[in-house]
């Protein structure tokens, strides 16, 4: 049997078990709330990134990412102003929009210096802007070219940048592939799929390249669905899941040896009692799970990671994580009353 499949009816088995651990509805949050695990504590500031919603409104915060002068960047649906550019102590410094009712992905890359946004709006447009907002390109729906078939359906959600230049895409609410592109925008492969083997997703939100080993860069994809991270090479060959019991995992965010995530959901996805039950969390250089800012204890037995659920409610549903300099998290929500991020200050 598919590894993936076996850790899925493995899921399926502790959803029971999930049930019966309540979160701490009596707990209250102020700048003194402390979360996390080991030496991946941090203090709670819920208001780090308030801004007046009848100037510069949210919908949902969807994803974040610094750049070179430590800006925080940060992607909305709201259309009014899709991208919203904090420094780090919370205040506005800009915001433009490209009038993109569902932009949703948002990835940084640095070209000889200069640097670069890529944004993915649910409704299929995939744009290479500059940090001012001009679109510099933007990559044709592979419904246009006989990359996919006129039945096929075409929702992207995230994108990645390899050292060579070469441009991944996830169809993470369509279709289930990650389509890999060369510099100059020309279609080269795509793999996955929806289904439950162990080169297939289920929901392929996002994507990131990993190079914390050294070495040959690796990609590391998201299965919402199966709560795993999927790591292929750059080609698209499979190599390993990591599994992630519970935790309806985002997109997997790299800083230094360690990899950080939001996620969205924990147990049983889309059951009313599960609704804003997020929580982040943190994974070593080995993979291993070291800290749930907001959710349970990491547990492992006999080498294997148990069940992870939400413990604190301080978040809803966790969508992206950003991490600075000094290691302090960054989570925008979505679905969270159209709240602004949340910070993380590492203790």
């Amino acid at each position: 049997m598919p590894s993936n499949r076996r850790n899925f009816l493995k899921l399926t088995a502790l959803t029971g078990l999930a049930m019966t651990i309540k979160p701490n509805l009596s707990f209250s949050i102020d700048n003194d709330t402390i979360l996390g695990h080991g030496d991946f504590r941090y203090k709670v500031d819920t208001a780090w990134g308030n801004l007046d919603p009848s100037k510069t409104p949210v919908v949902n915060c969807h994803e974040m990412v610094m750049d070179k002068k430590g800006r925080l960047i940060m992607v909305t649906d709201e259309a009014k102003n899709n991208i919203i550019i904090y420094d780090q102590s919370g205040k506005l410094l800009d915001s433009w929009t490209l009038n993109l009712p569902s932009a949703h992905g948002l990835s940084l890359v640095n070209e000889g210096g200069e640097e670069f946004l890529w944004i993915v709006d649910n409704g299929g447009r995939v744009i290479k802007t500059d940090l001012k907002g001009k679109i510099i390109t933007e990559i044709s729906s592979p419904l246009n070219n006989g990359i996919y078939s006129e039945k096929m359906r075409w929702v992207p959600t995230e994108t990645c940048v390899a050292p060579n230049g070469d441009l991944y895409i996830t169809d993470g609410y369509g279709s289930q592939f990650v389509l890999q592109y060369d510099s100059k925008g020309n279609f080269i492969r795509k793999f996955g799929g929806d289904g439950h083997g162990d080169a297939q997703f289920k929901t392929v939100h996002g994507i990131a390249v990993d190079q914390r080993k050294g070495g040959t860069p690796t990609l590391l994809c998201t299965s919402r669905g199966h709560n795993s991270f999927k790591r292929f090479t750059m080609e698209g060959k499979y190599l390993e899941t990591i599994f992630l019991p519970g935790a309806f995992v985002c997109r997997p965010v790299i800083h230094g040896k360690n990899l950080y995530a939001g996620v969205c959901w924990s147990r049983a996805k889309y059951l009313e009692q599960m609704d804003n039950s997020g929580f982040v969390t943190i994974l070593d250089e080995n993979d291993k799970v070291v800290s749930n800012p907001g959710g349970t204890a990491p547990k492992y037995i006999d080498g294997e990671l148990q069940l992870m659920i939400q413990k604190e409610p301080v978040f809803k549903h966790c969508h992206d994580v950003c991490i600075d300099q000094d290691e302090n998290i960054y989570v925008c929500q979505w679905n969270a009353s159209k709240t602004y991020p949340i910070k993380l200050t590492r203790i």
